[in-house]
């Protein structure tokens, strides 16, 4: 690993505790759970952003940062890729996370804040499993960056009837080898700055169990995704732990009953933090290892 290029993990829920490297850097940001998790308010997602602005490193590898009720700072950290123009964000994920979020941003609605940044060309949402883009929610997904070509979901099985007004917002196949074909055929085939966003429930529960709803993809899937991006990628995250928080905030106490989250027995969340750990350390070689190759 090249030492200028440690991973950084984001301590904002306590599930990486255990997660050792060498050269792994924290910030702890535990105090801003309650007010971040799932989402927040454009007044707090603005002091959070500042706060953890002054923190940052000006060098760093791939972003930890713990379940995917955080995913939403990504957008923090794509904002910070600012110098790459025309950067092409790839998200692997079971969800669209281009939904409406009225009060600010959420971890199912910054994708659409994201592609209304100057430097940011197009988001890719691959992998996606979830009725989130059926007929039903229809109603609940950005259409605006969907339409304009900015925004593209990348569906395993999906119904997407109700999208063929939006050019072609939308590639489905009938399972994961085909998926993963064709993006690597798309990724070989462009010279763009890449920023690699993963959360992990985009992977089967035989390879990692979060707290959501989970797709179907198989970690050599995403090795091979990764392998197909690595010349491009500019910077990456990781998300997808699973970790417990009971919100103080009713509103969110009801929002994220919405989402059906399960409870979690108490073994079990200690057996899956350690697959998860385990499956990280994977991802992270594969990451790093782009990073040492590709530096500039």
């Amino acid at each position: 690993m090249n030492e200028n290029l440690p991973p950084l993990v984001l301590d904002l829920d306590g599930s990486l505790r255990a997660m050792e490297r060498p050269g792994l850097a924290r910030i702890d940001l535990t105090d801003w759970q309650e007010r971040v998790r799932f989402g927040c308010t454009r007044r707090d997602w603005r002091a959070f952003s500042a706060h953890l602005d002054a923190l940052f490193p000006d060098v760093h590898g791939p972003v930890l940062m713990g379940s995917g009720d955080f995913h939403h700072v990504s957008a923090f950290l794509i904002a910070r890729q600012r110098r790459h123009a025309g950067l092409h964000v790839l998200v692997c994920d079971n969800h669209p996370d281009n939904m409406r979020f009225p009060f600010g941003i959420h971890c199912g609605s910054w994708v659409a804040h994201v592609a209304r940044m100057p430097h940011v060309a197009c988001v890719d949402v691959v992998g996606i499993c979830s009725p989130d883009v059926g007929w039903a929610h229809a109603w609940e997904n950005h259409l605006w960056p969907l339409f304009r070509g900015r925004v593209r979901y990348w569906t395993i099985g999906a119904k997407l009837g109700w999208m063929r007004a939006l050019r072609e917002a939308a590639r489905n196949f009938d399972d994961v080898a085909s998926l993963v074909r064709a993006l690597r055929r798309e990724l070989s085939g462009a010279q763009t700055p890449l920023y690699l966003s993963i959360d992990k429930d985009v992977l089967s529960e035989s390879v990692a169990r979060t707290n959501w709803d989970q797709g179907r993809l198989l970690l050599d899937d995403l090795l091979s995704i990764i392998d197909a991006a690595a010349p491009r990628i500019k910077g990456s995250d990781i998300t997808g732990e699973v970790s417990i928080h009971r919100y103080r905030t009713r509103w969110k106490r009801w929002l994220s009953s919405l989402d059906g989250q399960p409870d979690i027995d108490p073994d079990d969340l200690i057996r899956w933090q350690r697959q998860q750990i385990e499956v990280n350390g994977v991802l992270l070689d594969a990451l790093v290892q782009s990073q040492v190759e590709h530096f500039d």
